[in-house]
């Protein structure tokens, strides 16, 4: 499948497609720790029809990459390209991992089974206290041996924070297009006023989401759980205020971001410190989405957890039912 860019259209290509709000997959698992096929297929569906997300982030962090098999992370970049690209939505793929091969060997599937773009997290480097022509390296390396897009990710379970200087000079590359950066907002500010057209910046923060559009003019939220953890067929409000902060009309997105804190709070402060999967899972299944299980080493949920939570969800005002 020919991706429509080239190496050197790959920003340009970036700058048109890879906009409004995307998400990061949480990957359900069935009780015996299978990949829940339909479960993942459905939870996209409604992702994409009824809360209009339009790009989804697959095999991350929240999908639990970690956990899962080669063949395991393959499949799921298929469905979800499926399912996004019946429906003109973007997907890109998570090749992140230590071993360069593995990162390689999914880079070069992705690109040959039409996926949109790859995104590769800054790698844990042991006895690194300097580590900017180490990575500057890597990134050349996966952009000689494919020619798909890349979105960057830097976050502090690396070990260390790509410095702005570092991600310029990384634009240097053709492919690297983009880059989720989980880095506190001065960071991520100066990154996005000197990178101009040569980079697409976005964080994973919900909260700071609507002031970076005003702000900053972002247009792309790279990406994590939020869009459909706070969101239902029945109550979209994230997509009505990014909607109406886009439209110029930064009054009432601001109202109608506000509205939505009672859900943050229940969200966020039910969640235990060690069971983040666990957590965002069950609240899915509260939601009408398919959760599903987690899988070892990550711990399940107590009762009294889910008790915590259900009683949350029931009183932050999110409309639940159709």
């Amino acid at each position: 499948m020919p991706l429509p860019y080239t190496p050197a259209t790959a920003k340009e290509w970036a700058r048109a497609s890879m906009r409004g709000i995307w998400c990061a997959a949480l990957m359900p698992f069935t009780a015996d720790g299978a990949l829940d096929e339909d479960g993942f297929r459905a939870n996209l569906r409604h992702w994409f029809d009824d809360l209009g997300i339009d790009g989804v982030f697959v095999s991350g962090k929240q999908g639990e990459f970690f956990s899962m098999t080669l063949a395991e992370r393959k499949r799921s970049f298929d469905i979800a390209r499926e399912e996004a690209h019946k429906r003109g939505q973007r997907v890109i793929c998570s090749c992140s991992d230590q071993n360069m091969d593995v990162v390689l060997d999914l880079a070069r599937y992705s690109e040959a089974t039409g996926a949109d773009a790859i995104v590769v997290h800054a790698p844990i480097l042991h006895f690194h206290k300097e580590q900017d022509q180490t990575l500057l390296g890597y990134y050349r390396k996966i952009a000689e041996e494919t020619g798909i897009a890349m979105a960057l990710w830097s976050h502090p379970d690396s070990g260390y924070l790509m410095s702005p200087d570092l991600c310029l000079a990384l634009t240097e590359i053709n492919q690297v297009v983009a880059i989720k950066y989980s880095v506190p907002r001065p960071m991520y500010r100066e990154l996005s006023e000197r990178a101009g057209d040569a980079l697409l910046v976005s964080t994973a923060s919900e909260d700071e989401w609507l002031d970076n559009v005003i702000e900053l003019g972002w247009r792309l939220y790279l990406c994590s759980s939020p869009p459909y953890l706070l969101q239902t067929k029945a109550d979209t409000r994230m997509r009505e205020y990014t909607d109406l902060a886009f439209a110029g009309d930064q009054d009432a997105a601001r109202k109608v971001s506000a509205s939505l804190q009672p859900v943050r709070d229940a969200l966020k402060g039910t969640r235990p410190s060690e069971k983040p999967h666990a957590h965002q899972k069950y609240w899915q299944d509260l939601i009408g989405q398919r959760g599903g299980h987690v899988r070892a080493p990550l711990l399940s949920l107590t009762e009294a957890e889910q008790r915590m939570t259900e009683d949350a969800l029931a009183n932050c005002g999110l409309k639940v039912g159709c």
